[in-house]
């Protein structure tokens, strides 16, 4: 069943035109018509990103050709002279900001651990030189940043969050993002939020392999011949995303997975799994990458929470259907969204009998967390703040992930910088893991009371009934 969307959208819209009686706005003194110079460029990791990695820009309908350049990369000026000249493939897209070619190219056979450039082309001419480095072949320590929904007031609010985690953070090798990255169905004209979001992250989109989920408004709602409601993939993300195709069958532009240094990143679609019947379709391919996966560690990133901080229930048919290969499967992390609240949830029991299995040394499963990074805030359900081990309302969070041998270290920070949450996942010879809170004075949990936020301001969040 399709869940009623606060702006019905005709099927045109997936062509970037909605029928809704009023126009949807523009972003204020925003340009985002495509011009003669690429922009738009997000780099996105391969199924090995050791030797893989792609590239997805945006130029105006002169540039019929998809040309980049890479080079590895040089102690010195002269990167041209040791560049090939790569092509790819585009895709036209008409929007309310005009006529536009989104391009990809798939940049394979380069060496693990090492640095490259790239550059892209546009009909008035060529991009800046773009660095990156591959993934190192095996295990290798390194760091990320999860951010959850930035969705609404991109630009100007979510932006802190984003730019705060990238200006904050050494050298991050991967960004996750946990769906919903623009709203798309009820904010602005959606080319516009496309455009957000890129200037939000700026160059360090394609710099930065970014680890995309689709969330419900990644989708657009439309209608079946019969009259019935469904839901289309955006036309954006695709084309935005070069992502590896090795996901479900039929499902390659929003399930997939990726090796990086040690760590599986599965990535899976709620949204088709719920609304568009691809539930087991999804579970099974998931066991599968599960059952197969030599990694360290096993990460699962996907939009809808398993556990809910904000609506009155659980999203039953997934926690069902994927929780008990989570558990099976020893996966460490589930990174979530769609609540527009912060949880982490170690034990499905609650907080107190979390606190007295780690008291007894007990084993630590699958740790779930929701977050988000932009605007729209919800409040918390009547279990959050007594299942969740730590939770908040109207926060706007990111949070990093230390990779180790033997530990994932994860921390929590408000946008404003503030460590809001930390634990460390110790993994022990056995190969179990351990649950460790190492910080004992962490900030007071930011909660509403009545009508007052935590900020002495005015409770935005908003309750949810579904």
């Amino acid at each position: 069943m399709i869940r009623p969307s606060l702006l019905a959208l005709a099927l045109s819209a997936c062509l970037g035109s909605a029928s809704a009686a009023e126009p949807l706005p523009h972003s204020p003194g925003a340009p985002y018509a495509a011009s003669g110079l690429a922009d738009r460029i997000v780099l996105t990791p391969g199924a090995d990103p050791a030797r893989e990695m792609a590239v997805a820009f945006r130029t105006d309908s002169r540039q019929g050709v998809t040309e980049l350049q890479l080079a590895p990369a040089l102690d010195g000026p002269q990167l041209e002279k040791r560049a090939t000249l790569l092509e790819g493939s585009s895709q036209p897209l008409d929007t309310e900001n005009g006529a536009a070619l989104y391009h990809q190219v798939r940049l394979g056979g380069l060496q693990p651990d090492s640095a490259y450039v790239y550059r892209v082309k546009g009909a008035d001419g060529w991009s800046e030189w773009l660095q990156f480095r591959t993934a190192a072949t095996g295990f290798k320590p390194f760091r990320f940043i999860y951010l959850g929904d930035t969705q609404n007031d991109i630009l100007s609010i979510a932006s802190r969050s984003v730019r705060q985690a990238l200006q904050a953070t050494a050298n991050p090798a991967l960004v996750v993002h946990a769906g919903d990255l623009t709203s798309q169905r009820d904010d602005l004209v959606h080319d516009d939020e496309w455009g957000e979001w890129n200037q939000a992250g700026g160059f360090h989109y394609a710099g930065i392999p970014q680890l995309v989920a689709s969330g419900n408004h990644e989708y657009l709602d439309s209608t079946n011949p019969d009259g019935s409601e469904s839901r289309t993939l955006g036309p954006h993300w695709p084309r935005q995303f070069a992502l590896p195709g090795n996901g479900v069958k039929g499902l390659e532009s929003t399930t997939y997975f990726s090796d990086y240094q040690g760590v599986r990143f599965i990535v899976l679609d709620g949204t088709a799994a719920l609304d568009l019947n691809t539930l087991d379709q999804q579970t099974q391919w998931l066991e599968q990458r599960l059952k197969e996966s030599r990694a360290r560690w096993n990460i699962v990133v996907t939009h809808q929470p398993i556990y809910t901080c904000a609506r009155p229930e659980d999203t039953e048919p997934l926690k069902a259907a994927w929780k008990p290969l989570f558990e099976r499967y020893k996966v460490d992390l589930v990174l979530q969204g769609h609540d527009h609240c912060y949880s982490r949830l170690s034990n499905a029991l609650g907080r107190g009998a979390a606190r007295q299995a780690r008291a007894a040394g007990k084993v630590q499963g699958p740790v779930y967390m929701v977050s988000v990074a932009g605007s729209k805030m919800y409040g918390l359900n009547d279990r959050a703040r007594q299942q969740a081990d730590r939770s908040a309302e109207e926060t706007q969070l990111y949070q990093t992930v230390e990779v180790l041998a033997s530990r994932l270290e994860v921390r929590s920070y408000t946008a404003k910088g503030t460590l809001y949450d930390a634990f460390d996942l110790s993994r022990d010879k056995q190969g179990h893991n351990r649950l460790v809170e190492p910080v004992k004075n962490l900030p007071a949990e930011r909660f509403c009371n009545g009508e007052q936020g935590p900020d002495q301001l005015p409770c935005k969040s908003r309750s949810k009934s579904l």
